[in-house]
């Protein structure tokens, strides 16, 4: 009977994450589809009887990469400039698009230093340790109220690292961890069961 109760787990565990995997990716293919005009699909635009998954996908990465390079050449950013201004006009709604705009710029941005490194702080109160990331380098009237060098990090939530706690400590009091921000959100997300690869051969050794 154990050995059946461990073949059974172990089977859980191999069609578990494959059925949600296989479930969420036909639930995102949906909702691209969805976004897109039924007349646009391919299978309407070649007369086919049959609803292919995903196929507005095609179309929407197609329309992104158009958008994108219209909006970094010069002409593109002066009508980008103007489309801005227009839509700042509208009460309420600029304050929605300014805030949301902020934050893409800080998720995708390359070249940003937002949520680059992991940190290991004592929070919400000491000898209780949490993984945190570092997401800004703002300071101006909370350092000088503090006294001393701060740093801006985002600690989130297990398991799900969207939600959290925005906290502005002394850097003296923040650990910087050598794994990647990629281990340390598996670390997060899986609640300590994912050890980075970086701790298994510090491990071995």
């Amino acid at each position: 009977m154990k050995r059946l109760r461990n073949y059974f787990i172990s089977g859980l565990l191999f069609w578990i994450p494959l059925a949600l995997s296989v479930l969420l990716i036909k639930f995102f293919l949906e909702i691209v589809n969805n976004l897109v005009p039924t007349r646009l699909l391919p299978e309407s635009l070649l007369n086919l009887d049959t609803t292919i998954p995903g196929s507005g996908i095609v179309l929407v990465i197609l329309v992104i990469l158009i958008t994108g390079a219209l909006v970094t050449n010069i002409l593109g950013r002066k009508l980008l400039d103007l489309w801005e201004r227009a839509l700042n006009k509208i009460p309420g709604f600029r304050n929605i698009y300014n805030a949301l705009k902020k934050i893409s710029s800080t998720v995708l941005n390359t070249s940003s230093e937002s949520f680059r490194k992991a940190f290991l702080i004592q929070y919400p109160s000491k000898g209780i340790w949490v993984i945190a990331f570092q997401s800004g380098d703002y300071k101006g009237e909370v350092e000088s109220i503090i006294g001393k060098d701060v740093i801006n990090l985002f600690v989130p939530t297990t398991p799900n690292p969207t939600s959290g706690f925005f906290v502005m400590i002394p850097k003296k009091d923040a650990v910087e961890l050598q794994m990647s921000v990629e281990e340390a959100f598996k670390l997060v997300i899986s609640a300590g069961v994912v050890t980075p690869d970086n701790l298994k051969i510090k491990e071995k050794k």
